[in-house]
């Protein structure tokens, strides 16, 4: 078999899907290893506990797929309209620019599947497996290997059109031509390090998971930290600081992804409104959405950070109060936090 021509035509029916680059990567990942042991000796992955269940298997693709001696990694870009400015403590909600569409995974495991299927049309049964940040890989180093990214300082995946992206890889067992890994760009600059709010990158390629507000806000299932609510502002989930302000990003593209453009308003709602979502409301509107999966619980959790982060008023006052007798005692802790705060303002 020509797998020199075969890579070719997998990049074309790769772009032909709306994957925006795709690389090919040997699936040795032993260089990374030791560094994510280390880190999650650190305790850095916090209540992230499948991370340090799965442990050094992130680094280990032929053990989730044996027979595995390539990866085929596929980027897709997210980015919609033009770029928001960071956020300030406001009335308005922030949600992370990738989390305001159609989930990635549905739609990145759809196409990697396709693309699974026209591959095999043309060489017939062979041993692949899909993944989009569905299972214990390490994403970001297989896409430096596979020349689509290095790693930012801010340890997300970076190329010259920024890091609006997300990535997907295809494990298999088709000995297919590699592509050499691209070099860093980052030079001396560190505004990623230099705004994060809550400190949570510590150094250059170093991150505290503990302290980040995506974290906060969408992994961590109990109480937010006092000390870092103040912090979070009005960000309710994820956080896109070090990407606003990654000079990369001015280069980035808007997507012609249907599923990626904006819902339900979420580029512009307030806290208020959204505060004021029933639980059934929640399901429904964002049937489909990454926020989903957080639950309705936290979401509340979240907003009622954000409401007590936000200038007072009466219609912000009333939002908190109509929740303090929440079944939740995780909603309720929030909001009686928020109000103290905009007691103590007053």
């Amino acid at each position: 078999m020509d797998y020199e021509r075969l890579a070719a035509r997998i990049r074309q029916w790769g772009s032909e899907l709306g994957f925006q680059a795709v690389g090919i990567a040997d699936a040795d990942l032993s260089a990374a290893e030791p560094r994510l042991i280390e880190w999650l000796a650190q305790g850095r992955h916090g209540e992230m506990e499948y991370m340090a269940r799965h442990g050094a298997l992130r680094a280990r693709p032929a053990e989730l797929k044996p027979g595995t001696v390539r990866v085929i990694s596929c980027r897709m870009d997210y980015a919609t309209g033009g770029a928001d400015e960071i956020p300030a403590p406001t009335a308005e909600a922030y949600v992370a620019r990738y989390a305001r569409g159609r989930d990635y995974h549905k739609v990145l495991r759809s196409r990697l599947q396709q693309l699974c299927e026209r591959i095999e049309r043309e060489v017939g049964a062979f041993g692949y497996r899909v993944f989009t940040d569905s299972a214990p890989l390490m994403e970001v180093e297989l896409a430096v290997k596979a020349g689509l990214a290095w790693r930012g300082k801010h340890t997300l995946a970076l190329n010259r059109t920024g890091s609006w992206f997300f990535l997907g890889e295809v494990l298999t067992d088709l000995p297919l031509p590699i592509d050499a890994a691209i070099g860093e760009h980052c030079g001396t600059c560190q505004r990623c390090i230099d705004i994060c709010p809550t400190q949570a990158i510590t150094g250059p390629y170093e991150l505290d998971a503990r302290r980040c507000i995506s974290y906060l806000t969408i992994e961590l299932k109990s109480a937010i930290p006092e000390e870092l609510r103040p912090l979070i502002g009005n960000r309710v989930y994820g956080c896109d600081d070090c990407q606003l302000v990654c000079p990369w990003n001015a280069f980035a593209q808007p997507t012609a992804e249907a599923d990626f453009q904006v819902r339900n308003g979420l580029d512009r709602a307030t806290l208020v409104e959204l505060f004021a979502w029933s639980e059934a409301e929640f399901d429904e509107r964002l049937q489909g959405s990454p926020i989903r999966r957080i639950g309705y619980e936290r979401w509340l959790r979240n907003l009622a950070v954000g409401l007590g982060n936000a200038p007072s008023s009466g219609a912000v006052l009333a939002a908190l109060r109509s929740r303090v007798d929440h079944p939740s005692a995780l909603v309720r802790e929030h909001v009686e936090w928020a109000l103290s705060r905009h007691e103590v303002r007053s």
